[in-house]
């Protein structure tokens, strides 16, 4: 006798596909509602830190880092160290916070989490949703232009996958990273140093795997 070889219907091999293509359907959007939830943190840094920056100045007459009375202000162990009050927040947004004297950059996120507008302590930069260091400089963190024209203070967030960049500046400003107030650069390595002479990047690409620096003028 033959041997009758048994196989799927026509009707099942639809159901596993249908249930492939849930399985598949769900995945993708929960990763996009990963991307929407970590840009919309993104933002909530650039607006929150600004909305800081602002009550900082409007409370104590000082710029963050730079203010002349952080010294005397919160002088109990260990006390604030004061910034000089020439206007300029002198450091790089990405400089080392763990040495003996951080510079005013550093600094600013110490006189904002002591006066409360910004939880923690210490002056170490905090790190956004995609792991990149948050901070901020004044020009080229010498006071000279720098970043496609910018020449005033600026906050930085480096490390963002490219969607979360475009999805920013797009949602912030003009969706182009060389003009605005929202600009952005290609990275070449995380937390790039932002030099003098470095220049927005001309247009996003969204390829998968380029990560993009943004900086917004405060």
């Amino acid at each position: 006798m033959r041997s009758l070889q048994k196989g799927f219907t026509l009707v099942e091999i639809a159901i596993v596909l249908v249930i492939i293509g849930l399985l598949l359907g769900g995945i993708l959007k929960g990763q996009e509602m990963i991307t929407q939830a970590k840009t919309k943190n993104v933002i909530a840094d650039f607006s929150g830190i600004s909305a800081a920056y602002h009550g900082y100045q409007d409370r104590y007459r000082a710029i963050p880092g730079d203010d002349t009375g952080a010294a005397a202000r919160w002088s109990s162990a260990p006390a604030a160290t004061s910034g000089n009050g020439n206007g300029v927040v002198t450091g790089a947004y990405n400089a080392d916070c763990t040495g003996a004297t951080p510079p005013e950059s550093c600094q600013w996120w110490d006189h904002l989490r002591r006066s409360g507008f910004v939880a923690g302590s210490g002056t170490q930069q905090p790190f956004n949703a995609a792991a990149g260091m948050i901070g901020v400089q004044t020009g080229d963190g010498a006071g000279g232009a720098i970043f496609g024209g910018f020449s005033g203070l600026i906050i930085c967030s480096a490390n963002l996958p490219d969607k979360i960049a475009i999805a920013v500046d797009t949602q912030m400003d003009d969706g182009v990273p060389s003009t605005g107030t929202v600009r952005g650069m290609l990275q070449t390595a995380p937390n790039p140093t932002l030099g003098p002479g470095t220049a927005a990047t001309a247009a996003y690409a969204e390829t998968g795997t380029n990560v993009y620096i943004l900086c917004r003028a405060l």
